[in-house]
């Protein structure tokens, strides 16, 4: 398996740098594996796709605004920080910071009194940032932090942001990202999916920053841990879903990977915790029949995934096909179900 099979050129105008003004008008590719064959549809037709009786599995993680824009206390210099996640040190967490900085600088922001001093890094490399002025950096994100928009979106993030980069069922704040194949859902198609007599069950996965990290060797690539939970009622639906030989819809690779986590000789068992399941070919999926997608970037461990999913020749004929026909690419793009 070379790592050069997972590129492939896509024209800069195809990656969407806004949401669509209606979620659910955006178009789905349908691929179908066992003809080979791809189907041009919008997001709306989806409840036409899935048999009565089906399960439809959602991520309802919720993306909470983990941006925050500083400056250099020294030199009023410009510093972007992405809040990953807390530590056991009181005020002290793991962030993406831009420009690198040194052990001791800090980062002061708009609102009076809270400041940032660089720590230094974890075991991993990740910076440690330690919060002074705030008793709750949560609180201080919800009120002076930006969405977290992904770096191919070449945008300040704006008001906006908060309600299109989050899904219509986000419940449990903890993602820095947001499962974007669920961003085309509306309220009223999910009313005409359950009324369609299809199940609509939710799991819960918090997307870190290594959704976005490249490739560089396969054999040899970590993943980043993300912390999930499968309640024990979803699970057991699932499981009955499967003895009855009813199909399960995965809503993007998030779900899918949680599932596939979960389980055990064909059989989901419930739980908390992290993973970082990296799936690649060839892989045997036991919990996912079907799967709903965006389209990703190059050399990633989400395309990698895809590619496990509906076989490397018919990914590459989908993304092309889609490259030719205009499609939308990336978190605010368009989507592809594979059944």
């Amino acid at each position: 398996m070379n790592l050069s099979d997972f590129d492939y050129p896509l024209p800069k105008e195809l990656i969407a740098q806004f949401p669509l003004a209606q979620r659910d008008a955006s178009r789905l590719l349908v691929a179908d594996r066992k003809t080979g064959s791809l189907t041009d549809k919008r997001f709306r037709d989806l409840a036409e796709l899935v048999p009565p009786g089906d399960i439809l599995v959602l991520n309802d993680t919720k993306v909470f605004p983990a941006g925050l824009l500083g400056r250099k206390k020294e030199t009023g210099g410009k510093v972007d920080i992405l809040l990953l996640s807390s530590t056991p040190q009181k005020n002290i967490w793991k962030c993406l910071v831009q420009p690198a900085l040194k052990e001791g600088q800090c980062v002061v922001f708009d609102r009076a009194g809270v400041e940032a001093v660089f720590a230094g890094r974890d075991a991993a490399g990740i910076s440690l940032m330690e919060f002074k002025g705030s008793e709750d950096i949560r609180s201080f994100a919800e009120s002076s932090g930006r969405m977290p928009l992904p770096p191919y979106i070449k945008r300040v993030p704006g008001e906006t942001d908060k309600e299109a980069y989050q899904t219509v069922y986000a419940k449990r704040e903890g993602a820095v990202a947001a499962p974007t194949a669920g961003l085309h859902f509306t309220n009223e198609l999910l009313n005409k999916i359950r009324e369609k007599g299809i199940q609509v069950l939710r799991m819960t996965l918090h997307v870190g920053y290594g959704t976005f990290k490249p490739v560089e060797d396969i054999e040899n690539h970590r993943m980043h841990s993300e912390t999930f939970e499968l309640t024990e009622e979803v699970a057991d639906k699932i499981n009955e879903a499967r003895l009855g030989h009813r199909g399960i819809w995965a809503v993007g690779t998030t779900t899918l990977r949680v599932l596939e986590t979960c389980v055990q000789n064909k059989k989901l068992i419930p739980g908390k915790g992290e993973t970082d399941l990296f799936i690649k070919e060839p892989f045997e999926f036991e919990a996912v029949d079907h799967l709903i997608t965006n389209f990703h970037l190059p050399k990633t461990t989400l395309l990698l995934l895809v590619s496990a999913f509906m076989g490397e020749r018919l990914r590459k004929k989908a993304y092309e096909h889609a490259i030719a026909q205009r499609y939308r690419f990336y978190s605010y793009g368009d989507a592809m179900v594979i059944i």
